[in-house]
């Protein structure tokens, strides 16, 4: 094969094969090092230890079988080429073998030394390709990113020139025009506009295909979301002379997520219902749980427009992709729409489908994660299968003075949330996802497994952690408290899950009243308990989702 020794692992169980694979390398007066393991097990841990040039793989083995082997040889060591040796002449198994990356299909008892020999070498040839090739791709994908993310950057500047100078003949101040020429102007401006949102629609692709896009979840309601896009639609649809509504399940609980970038969802997703639906027409933007699915939260944008065929279905979250059938009126962006929704519902774990048929009118949905504080809080108040002895809740409030500028605020409150971070012990202590939409305060909670006087040293450590930050000291005010975390103890036979639980329902209670500005007194949840059952809870006798996706 070459002039060096090719390392080659053989997962083999049966010591005769062994031997006679052993026998045909020899024959083949190849320079080869070879190491033989009868499980796969052993097997993916040598090829952690020392990866092997090839590896020569027995599908049926003591702790595996069949195509699951070689499975997970390949997702363990992606980029060692495998050869299978089978017992088997089985021309559909070795199809997908093939066909899931693995480099050949030989069987055992009609393998001689040249084949052995060959199959070897053109696997690491082969696989040695498939790597250049991949690394060419990559290369060409972030140039195509660059290039487009240059033009796009550059396009901006004398786009706002013209929208500037356009907006300042429009409001006269640069002295009366005709009708005729405002309406010129506004169409002027239209387009402007119009190739404003192409280029920042090109931007966002541009970073979601090269994995750029950042989501930053928090703790918010999708309701108050929804409300938000349609009032913010709204006027849209009125030009329109469509109807649109809101359908929102009271018992929906909380989600965690990014409130900028799902809104940005919903206005793309509503924006489009709007657009393709005729005068006289409607639009449901509807929130609803699912009794099969308790973790997530469904949401859907369902029109009484032209539907979609079933060809363009199968396209309509590709990048670029606009169906040709579509009016030419309607064709005011690139294509890029959906496919950016696709991408930041991926995000956040989530899935977007559509349900159409022609002339039936199109419902798409989307999939949130609910927000379950237990499971974020049981890997650190947990400790030898029992909760720790002593809970005690830190708040942290960050309120920006008059002359902070709004700029610079987002990323100021990010850099003192990361700071906080360093700030605990990641084993022991948890930091909650910031609650609500991007409102001007800011205020972060911790949830740390101790008692309120080694509290003080943790509140101590924040406090001149965040104050060494000059900015922050001259922008915002701070303040860090802490009040214990007390709660009845749930029943002896508790699982504890829903001792956790109960700690979590607490911990709730707590920030819902701290964040109104209520005393929380022990034993005393009843003003917060519709928000406690919001974040808590999932109701198994939510609405039904229109459209599931199975």
């Amino acid at each position: 094969m070459n002039d060096q020794a090719t390392r080659v692992l053989l997962i083999e169980d049966n010591p005769g094969d062994a031997d006679l694979v052993r026998l045909r390398l020899v024959e083949s007066k190849s320079l080869v090092e070879v190491t033989c393991v009868d499980r796969l097990s052993d097997g993916i841990a040598s090829l952690g230890l020392h990866p092997p040039s090839v590896v020569l793989l027995d599908l049926n083995l003591p702790d595996s079988h069949g195509a699951e082997t070689f499975r997970a040889v390949m997702a363990n060591s992606p980029d060692v080429p495998v050869v299978i040796l089978s017992g088997q002449d089985d021309e559909a198994l070795a199809l997908k073998a093939v066909h899931q990356g693995v480099q050949d299909y030989l069987i055992k008892g009609d393998i001689t030394s040249k084949q052995l020999e060959r199959a070897m070498r053109y696997a690491v040839e082969r696989q040695a390709l498939l790597r250049s090739l991949e690394i060419t791709r990559k290369q060409q994908l972030e140039f195509k990113n660059q290039f487009l993310s240059h033009v796009s950057h550059e396009l901006r500047t004398p786009l706002t020139c013209i929208h500037q100078y356009v907006t300042i003949l429009l409001d006269g101040l640069a002295g009366p025009m005709a009708p005729e020429q405002t309406d010129h102007l506004k169409t002027v401006l239209k387009s402007v506009n119009q190739l404003h949102a192409m280029i920042r629609d090109l931007l966002e692709a541009t970073r979601a295909e090269s994995g750029k896009i950042r989501v930053e979840p928090r703790c918010i309601s999708i309701g108050e979301l929804i409300q938000q896009a349609v009032t913010m639609m709204r006027p849209i649809a009125g030009e329109r002379q469509v109807g649109i509504e809101i359908g929102l399940d009271n018992r929906i609980p909380l989600v965690h997520a990014d409130p900028d970038r799902i809104l940005e969802v919903l206005i793309n997703l509503t924006d489009n219902a709007i657009k393709f639906t005729s005068p006289q027409g409607s639009v449901m933007v509807k929130a609803c749980m699912v009794e099969a699915d308790e973790h997530a939260v469904y949401v859907s944008v369902t029109d009484t427009g032209r539907g979609i065929s079933p060809d363009a279905k199968a396209l309509i979250f590709e990048r670029l992709y606009q169906d040709p059938e579509l009016i030419d009126n309607n064709r005011t962006g690139l294509g890029l729409g959906l496919f950016i929704c696709r991408e930041l519902v991926k995000l956040h774990g989530g899935k977007i489908w559509v349900a159409s048929e022609p002339g039936q009118g199109s419902t798409f949905t989307f999939t949130l994660p609910v927000y379950s504080l237990a499971k974020l809080l049981s890997p650190v108040i947990v400790f030898e299968q029992r909760l720790r002895d002593h809970m005690v809740l830190v708040k942290v409030e960050l309120t920006p003075l008059a002359k902070t500028l709004h700029g610079n605020w987002r990323e100021l409150w990010h850099q003192s949330l990361e700071t906080l971070r360093r700030c605990v012990h990641l084993d022991k202590d948890l930091v909650l996802p910031p609650m609500g939409g991007s409102a001007a305060a800011q205020t972060f909670f911790v949830v740390a497994s101790t008692d309120l006087a080694r509290a003080e040293i943790m509140m101590a450590r924040i406090r001149g952690q965040l104050q060494r930050n000059e900015e922050l000291k001259a922008n915002a005010t701070l303040a860090v408290s802490a009040v214990p975390v007390d709660f009845a103890a749930p029943p002896a036979d508790a699982s504890l899950d829903k001792q956790v639980q109960t700690v979590a329902n607490r911990v709730t209670e707590i920030i819902m009243a701290s964040m109104a500005a209520e005393p929380a007194s022990p034993g005393n949840g009843h003003a917060t308990s519709n928000s406690i059952r919001q974040v808590q809870s999932v109701q198994k006798e939510s609405s039904k989702c229109p459209n599931r996706k199975s």
